[in-house]
């Protein structure tokens, strides 16, 4: 099995990949893998200290697992204090997921405003893991610890559609960067799914990341907190924003996603 630790190394030396099925979500690659490469990719080109503040991934198709994919990597503009950037992931002759980010060095201003929000629950002591089902489950959970604290399971048909939780890889990396806090926050299933009943599939089209705190070191075993909300769905999409923390209470990072789900 390949770590996040070397997908991401690989992100930034090669141009071209072959994501196994340990990394399999249904018949695809984790899309918070996709994401963490395609952020790898771009941060190699930034030359000075320019942080990721901003990933926008649009999932266009299925990136299949144990098949070739390339990795392109656009500049849109380099201005003085930011850089725009466009990369994708191709398989097949095909775009299958696209994301545009921005880096951006840090400014001196007179603005400055803690959060007003709140993560107040205590790191997990004891085991709520989410379990691992063969066929149900993804497959790429056996590199991610889920310890859910708010909300159910998938599929046990609960009244309420919000998460809450903690978060870790199994193996711990060598540092938690932003690119690992990137792919773990993706490893949480669609809020409504504990809705339904049955196994029924689910996908995400789009996914906004704003990165609150690029410069936070944390430990590299350390627990990332996950709050989601669902703020509407209907039709067969689901709008949801969540928040990442770290143990320590800081706010490292927005997310808002539009998921559909195939009941």
């Amino acid at each position: 099995m390949t770590s996040i630790d070397e997908w991401i190394a690989l992100a930034k030396a090669e141009t071209s990949l072959t994501i196994g099925k340990d990394w399999a979500q249904g018949r695809t690659v984790f899309g918070g893998l996709s994401a963490a490469i395609l952020a790898s990719a771009m941060s190699k080109e930034v030359t000075d200290a320019r942080p990721l503040r901003i990933l926008n991934i649009s999932f266009i198709a299925p990136l299949l697992v144990e098949q070739e994919a390339s990795i392109t990597v656009e500049h849109l503009r380099d201005g003085k204090n930011v850089t725009q950037m466009q990369a994708r992931l191709y398989q097949n002759g095909q775009v299958c997921v696209q994301a545009v980010a921005c880096f951006a060095q840090d400014r001196s201003s007179s603005i400055a405003i803690d959060h007003q929000l709140s993560f107040d629950l205590p790191p997990p002591k004891k085991s709520k893991f989410m379990p691992l089902i063969p066929g149900v489950t993804p497959k790429f959970l056996k590199h991610v610890q889920l310890n859910f604290e708010q909300g159910q399971l998938p599929f046990t048909g609960s009244k309420v559609s919000n998460i809450a939780g903690w978060m870790k890889f199994k193996k711990a990396p060598k540092e938690l960067s932003v690119a690992h806090w990137i792919a773990l926050a993706d490893a949480w299933p669609p809020t409504v799914l504990q809705m339904l009943r049955w196994p029924k599939p689910a996908s995400t089209l789009s996914w906004q990341i704003e990165i609150l705190e690029p410069h936070l070191e944390i430990a590299n075993d350390a627990w990332l907190g996950m709050d989601a909300m669902t703020k509407q769905a209907g039709e067969g999409y689901v709008h949801t924003e969540a928040h990442v923390w770290s143990e320590t209470g800081h706010l490292l990072m927005l997310s808002r996603q539009c998921d559909t789900v195939f009941d």
